[in-house]
């Protein structure tokens, strides 16, 4: 199997685990020095712990099943280092009752250590609307 393949396939199960709200396989592949932008609260979380707390934090506003998909992954490697790129879509009924409907931006980066590929960044960005300051979450890929 190439580079590519093991990654996309490493992105896809990921996609799986969080579908099924399966933390400890959604963070299998992390570096424990994981640099992590995300499209709330900080600037970045550093290290596989922050990034835990971000996604059981996520996955709890989600009392029922929702959908969760990584669409148009793109992946690009070599022999140590790789790279994937996508548009991610959830829609569910949050805690409170109110149904969210939201796509991102998001670029996984990789590094090979002793065979295995391990998540050592991750950016999720959302584009935004320059005169009303308002995040564009609605977007069709």
């Amino acid at each position: 199997m190439s580079n590519q393949e093991q990654i996309e396939q490493l992105i896809r199960g990921q996609e799986q685990a969080v579908q099924q709200k399966n933390i400890d396989g959604a963070m299998a592949h992390y570096a424990t020095d994981v640099v992590s932008f995300d499209v709330v609260d900080t600037l970045q979380k550093e290290g596989i712990l922050a990034c835990r707390e971000r996604l059981e934090s996520w996955l709890s506003q989600f009392p029922e099943t929702f959908s969760y998909a990584i669409e148009k992954l793109s992946v690009v490697a070599n022999d140590e280092l790789g790279f994937g790129y996508s548009f991610n879509h959830v829609k569910g009924l949050l805690a409170n009752g109110d149904e969210i409907d939201m796509r991102w931006r998001s670029t996984v980066c990789l590094r090979k250590q002793s065979g295995q590929w391990l998540i050592t960044h991750e950016h999720s960005s959302v584009p935004f609307d320059a005169q009303s300051g308002q995040a564009l979450i609605k977007l069709e890929a």
